[in-house]
């Protein structure tokens, strides 16, 4: 069914004017002190030079630096299927630091292929705990281009906490309206999901990941 101008008009007006995103970074000591309690704070980004969207999503787990980049990096597991977002996953290939890993959404998230599957490369930078991806099929998925970057970081008076910091830039017709859509199936919402849904299952595996970073 099409809609008018005029309805699209309206719509993006009224999400235009939602305070949907928090400032560009944390300033007060109370954000602070959120983020240390388990919230995650989500920034709206701009593309450099490219049209679409992204955002900055900045969370706390409650796990040592190097075991929860074990936890990271684990890509031949099966606990990203307890993610409700995450129908099927699999890691098709790993040469030295560069992943490839396929994903299947359950939702439609960010495409209107919902069947497609996602296939990631991952190029991982230990010594600096970053992740740089890459999504290699975006026409297939029904994306111009999707990519980011995800950075731990360990806190220096809270040892046994680490802060991530995820960045990533995309394409697809509807950008507009899945990043500013506050509610459930919008952008906000999948990244809240996603910090929840992290920080939980970290704790489940906390021993194991913790056992893997001493060997």
């Amino acid at each position: 069914m099409r809609i008018c101008f005029f309805t699209w008009a309206f719509i993006a007006l009224f999400f235009s004017g939602i305070p949907a995103f928090a400032s560009e970074s944390l300033t007060a000591a109370s954000d602070e002190e959120a983020l240390l309690a388990g919230k995650a704070f989500i920034f709206e980004l701009k593309p450099q030079r490219q049209k679409g969207g992204g955002y900055k999503l900045v969370y706390v787990v409650d796990a040592p630096i190097d075991s929860f980049w074990k936890f990271k990096t684990d890509f031949d597991n099966e606990f990203l299927l307890t993610n409700k977002f995450i129908k099927s996953h699999q890691m098709v290939s790993r040469r030295g630091n560069v992943v490839v890993t396929e994903d299947l959404f359950s939702e439609d998230l960010y495409t209107h292929r919902p069947r497609a599957k996602f296939r990631w490369q991952t190029t991982l930078s230990p010594a600096e705990y970053r992740m740089d991806f890459v999504l290699l099929n975006p026409e297939e998925c029904g994306q111009k281009f999707h990519y980011g970057h995800i950075q731990l970081e360990a806190l220096e008076f809270f040892s046994q906490k680490t802060k991530v910091t995820q960045k990533a830039y995309f394409d697809f017709f509807g950008v507009f309206f899945w990043v500013k859509y506050p509610w459930y199936g919008g952008m906000r919402h999948f990244l809240e999901y996603t910090a929840r849904w992290e920080q939980d299952t970290i704790l489940k595996l906390k021993i194991t990941y913790i056992k893997k970073s001493a060997q």
